[in-house]
């Protein structure tokens, strides 16, 4: 287990908690608990005193415990099945008439 003095050295040298985890071979949110005392999972809540220990970040240390939900704006899969549906729909509706059908 790393010490507190070790963590706090990273900390001062600029590296952020993530790296800090890496470098260290330990999860991001342990690497702030051994350098603050304190939770990452904002469990706790934190007094104006303690918020001044050496390591603790403003906000949002949470995100060292619980990474981020992922939910894409995007899916090439689903958008070409979405087009494949869509000829396949023009196909079936088509007359022999119509002629060919543009993009």
């Amino acid at each position: 287990m790393p010490s507190k003095q070790q963590v706090l050295r990273l900390v001062d040298l600029g590296h952020g908690y993530p790296e800090i985890g890496r470098l260290l071979g330990i999860p991001a949110g342990q690497a702030y608990l051994v350098a603050t005392g304190i939770p990452a999972d904002g469990g706790d809540t934190v007094t104006g005193r303690q918020r001044e220990r050496p390591g603790m970040l403003p906000s949002h240390s949470q995100r060292l415990v619980n990474p981020r939900e992922v939910n894409p704006s995007h899916s090439e899969r689903v958008h070409e099945w979405v087009r494949t549906r869509a000829r396949q729909e023009r196909s079936a509706t088509q007359r022999p008439d119509d002629g060919p059908t543009h993009r």
